[in-house]
């Protein structure tokens, strides 16, 4: 029996992602022979930064910039992921052209995270952060309270800081979240918090709705098939969060970031396979992996 293969129609960029590179593809196509700088990978997946590249999108980093000889005829694109406020006063300072890029999901909680250290320093309070440390994401949340947050990735990292006095619990707490982790890895940080907090915690959710959307999904489509093909770059963390996800429902899981990886022996004749990805996989690299797969001749 051939192997039945089905993408998951909810996989793929997300809105900002989609957003970022939709722009960077339309200077680059109505400037030709020019270059775009992306502080930072405009996206997690190594074959889509490939293929921007190719088009003349370079990432760079902040001392990168510092060696381009004529910053003002050059433009520079702030990806999705956002950045603290030096970055712009640095851009500023040396006079290249900005293409913000930042998700209005991340604009809007940038702004939460000001507004409740605004509300919470006079009172000695904390603002929490549940996120990946060294995110860019994260630093650029770290950014907008000049760096006066506590970061926290899991569990084990909560209970840590609690017991150090990173963390206190007799002020006022309010705790954030990155906008890509996962909603009930979440729960879990802000309810240890609230049995513990003594002064009152405000909890937001910060989750982006699609983001949490897609878990839900995702988990139903897991368990809907017999094998699962998770497509996302190395160093993508929602794509660690999804595929840890479709792993803990289906221990048939597997992960790849480009389709030559995928392994005929995982398959059995008959298998109902389903490709999926992260919130940075672009679409046609989950084609192409389809492809690969029912192409096998299982």
């Amino acid at each position: 029996m051939a192997l039945e293969v089905e993408i998951d129609k909810y996989s793929g960029f997300c809105g900002g992602v989609i957003r970022a590179i939709s722009r960077a593809e339309r200077f680059l196509a109505t400037t030709p022979g020019s270059r775009l700088y992306s502080l930072g990978a405009i996206v997690h997946n190594e074959a889509e930064l490939k293929r921007l590249g190719e088009k003349g999108l370079v990432t760079v980093t902040l001392e990168d910039l510092r060696g381009i000889e004529n910053p003002g005829s050059e433009t520079l694109l702030i990806r999705a992921h956002g950045e603290p406020p030096e970055t712009y006063s640095y851009a500023e300072s040396i006079g290249i052209n900005l293409i913000d890029c930042t998700c209005p999901v991340v604009l809007k909680l940038q702004k939460s995270i000001r507004e409740a250290w605004e509300r919470l320093h006079p009172q000695g309070g904390q603002v929490i952060i549940f996120g990946k440390v060294g995110h860019a994401e994260v630093l650029g949340l770290l950014g907008q309270v000049g760096g006066d947050a506590v970061v926290v990735e899991d569990l084990g990292m909560l209970l840590e800081a609690l017991q150090e006095g990173e963390i206190r619990t007799d002020v006022p707490l309010e705790i954030f979240s990155q906008t890509t982790k996962s909603p009930s890895e979440y729960s879990g940080i802000c309810d240890e918090l609230s049995r513990r907090a003594q002064a009152g915690i405000k909890v937001h959710r910060t989750i982006c709705s699609q983001v949490a959307s897609r878990h839900e999904q995702l988990s139903e489509f897991a368990a809907a098939h017999d094998i699962i093909i998770f497509v996302s770059g190395v160093s993508s963390s929602n794509g660690k969060v999804l595929y840890d996800l479709c792993k803990s429902i289906n221990p048939r899981t597997y992960h790849i970031s480009a389709p030559d990886e995928t392994d005929p022996s995982w398959f059995r004749p008959g298998d109902r396979v389903g490709i999926c990805g992260a919130t940075s996989t672009p679409r046609w690299l989950l084609e192409d992996a389809a492809g690969h797969v029912a192409g096998m001749g299982i």
